[in-house]
């Protein structure tokens, strides 16, 4: 059985959850409220965007975004029904699928983002110092690293 943690770090992990869990929802709730996009979608439409050709196999879509291959295709599956991706076989090896971003999918990540930045400047960025964002961006960059799976 896992050691007790002491009093300093159970005040820091609730602290964390507490705040993560509350940004979350407020992201989540600001982001579908303004635009009909999930954070999920949200995402999808960022990684694909940022993606050599706006595609990715998708594997690699799953690995990114740190969700198993089901709740990657479920995802896919969704946004493709509205228009937002595609899926097409991989043109090098036709026996892997990629998530392809559509014209309407890259128009409403462009129509999402202002609102979004804006969520996350005044609910996060901007109430942080630069000494804070240093620390932060070293802290789940570590972190990031050593919780995604050796193969990413």
């Amino acid at each position: 059985m896992a050691e007790p943690l002491d009093a300093r770090r159970q005040s820091m992990w609730r602290a964390y959850i507490d705040s993560s869990w509350a940004l979350q929802t407020l992201l989540e709730d600001e982001l579908r409220a303004a635009t009909g996009l999930s954070m999920a979608d949200y995402h999808v439409l960022v990684v694909l965007s940022e993606s050599p050709g706006h595609r990715l196999r998708m594997g690699e879509l799953a690995g990114r975004m740190v969700f198993s291959p089901s709740r990657v295709t479920y995802q896919i599956t969704s946004m493709i029904k509205r228009g937002l991706v595609r899926k097409q076989s991989c043109p090098d090896d036709g026996r892997g699928q990629e998530a392809v971003l559509t014209d309407a999918g890259m128009a409403a990540l462009e129509a999402a983002a202002p609102q979004h930045l804006a969520t996350v400047r005044d609910s996060f960025v901007d109430d942080l110092d630069d000494t804070e964002i240093a620390a932060l961006t070293s802290i789940f960059t570590r972190l990031g690293h050593n919780l995604r799976p050796a193969a990413l």
